[in-house]
C-alpha cells in the first residue's frame, strides 16, 4: 500500500505511474493482459518493487524489530511509514511540490479511468476525503491509515494498536529510510535498463 513510494520510483513516465497505481490491485497473467505494454511494465515494475524491497537487509531488520502481536503485520506497517519517512523528505526527492504531485496523480487516473479497477477507485474516494497523498507527512494519518486497513481485514490484528509503539518504530524507520530508498531506485534502474535492452526500446 506504499503508493507514495512506486509513484515516485516509477519516474516521469505516465504508463509507469499508472502501473504503480494498479499494481496492488490486478492479479494474475489474464488480468494484467488488459492493458497495453507500457502499463504492463509499470505494473511488473511495482511488483519486482514489493519483491526487492521484502529481500533487503534493512527491511528484515525492520520487521524484526517488531514483537507480539505486531511482527506478522509489521509489512503493513513499514509500507505505510516509508510513505511517511518520503512525503517528510519529499523536497530531496522532487522538484514539484507534494500537493502539485498528488493532484497530478489524480488528473492521471482521471485520463485514465475506464482502466481503474473498482477497489482503485474506492480507494481514491477515500484518499480525497483524507487528502491523501500530501497528508502522509502527518504521522496520525499514517496511525489513521494503519486503523483503517486493520478493519478491513478478515482476521483479526493489532493494527489499531500500532499508536503504541509508533513513537520508538519511527526514528528506527528513519535511520534507515535513506539507505533503504537509496537501493530502490538503483534497482529501478537497473531493471528499467535491463528491459528497454531485453525489447529494443
Amino acid at each position: 500500500m506504499n503508493f507514495l513510494a512506486h509513484l515516485v520510483l516509477a519516474g516521469d513516465d505516465e504508463s509507469l505511474r499508472l502501473g504503480a497505481m494498479l499494481g496492488d490491485f490486478i492479479r494474475g497473467k489474464q488480468a494484467l493482459a488488459a492493458f497495453s505494454e507500457e502499463v504492463q511494465r509499470g505494473i511488473l515494475l511495482h511488483r519486482h518493487i514489493d519483491v526487492h524491497t521484502d529481500a533487503l537487509p534493512e527491511v528484515a531488520s525492520m520487521r524484526s524489530w517488531f514483537g507480539a502481536p505486531f511482527r506478522r503485520f509489521s509489512g503493513i506497517v513499514i509500507d505505510l511509514a516509508i510513505d511517511h519517512e518520503l512525503a517528510k523528505r519529499w523536497t530531496h526527492y522532487s522538484e514539484v511540490s507534494l500537493d502539485d504531485f498528488d493532484l497530478g496523480v489524480r488528473a492521471l487516473l482521471a485520463r485514465h479511468d475506464e482502466l481503474l479497477p473498482d477497489r482503485l477507485r474506492r480507494f481514491m474516494r477515500y484518499a480525497d476525503r483524507r487528502g491523501l497523498f500530501a497528508a502522509y507527512r502527518s504521522g496520525d494519518e499514517i496511525l489513521y491509515s494503519l486503523e483503517g486497513i486493520g478493519r478491513r481485514l478478515s482476521r483479526p490484528n493489532p493494527l489499531h494498536r500500532v499508536h503504541e509503539i509508533w513513537d520508538d518504530f519511527e526514528p528506527f524507520l528513519a535511520a534507515r529510510f535513506e539507505s533503504v530508498f537509496g537501493k530502490l531506485q538503483s534497482e529501478v534502474a537497473e531493471w528499467l535498463k535491463l528491459k528497454s535492452t531485453i525489447t529494443g526500446s
